[in-house]
């Protein structure tokens, strides 16, 4: 892992992910959470404050990487229900099956090298009638936009920390098992290659 990687990309993710437009995204899905939690890619803990605390019994926050987890880890102090971080990827949740209520991914999916994977780990440790809340950026319905979004990809990427510009988001949850009970869309404030959005529930 080099500089960028340890000491610049964390705070890179933290602010572009903490911006306004974003958080308003997360406060229509987080707030749904309840029970047994998993949220995968917590990140720097930028979720935390919109869960309720009425709801949540107890939040497990899967991040791989020890940088940005370190952030979230100083967040959790402050969070009314317990918060037990699990410093592995998507593909590998070390919890039973049917173990969860909810999973909660928040512009995850986009970075995760084998989407389909995790997304088949999720629906896994989900109990029947569990939940998926999903916010998320991918690809856009315009090809006009589609094309910068193809274009501009692997760039974004190597400065991004391996996120993707042009996953079809309702396509890969389809293909990791899941059926979708409520898709929202639109594009929100932002460069248009980068802000088409997804949002809403899935059951396995």
């Amino acid at each position: 892992m080099g500089f960028y990687d340890r000491y610049i990309l964390p705070h890179v993710i933290n602010a572009a992910c903490g911006a306004k437009p974003i958080a308003y995204q997360r406060r229509k899905v987080v707030p749904q959470a309840q029970g047994r939690v998993l949220e995968i890619g917590i990140g720097s803990g930028l979720n935390l404050p919109f869960y309720d605390p009425a709801k949540v019994e107890k939040l497990w926050g899967l991040e791989p990487s020890v940088e940005i987890r370190r952030m979230a880890e100083k967040a959790a102090k402050e969070a009314p229900f317990p918060v037990e971080f699990i410093g592995l990827p998507g593909e590998s949740i070390p919890l039973d099956d049917a173990s969860v209520d909810t999973v909660v991914t928040t512009y995850t999916l986009c970075t995760i090298p084998d989407a389909v994977g995790a997304l088949q780990e999720m629906r896994r440790v989900l109990r029947p009638g569990g939940r998926l809340l999903f916010a998320e950026h991918g690809r856009a319905p315009d090809a006009s936009v589609r094309r910068w979004q193809d274009r501009l990809d692997g760039l974004w990427g190597k400065i991004g920390g391996g996120c993707h510009l042009n996953r079809d988001i309702p396509a890969l949850l389809r293909e990791g098992g899941f059926t979708l009970d409520r898709l929202d869309t639109m594009y929100i404030p932002g460069p248009r290659p980068m802000s088409f959005n997804y949002w809403g529930t899935a059951t396995p």
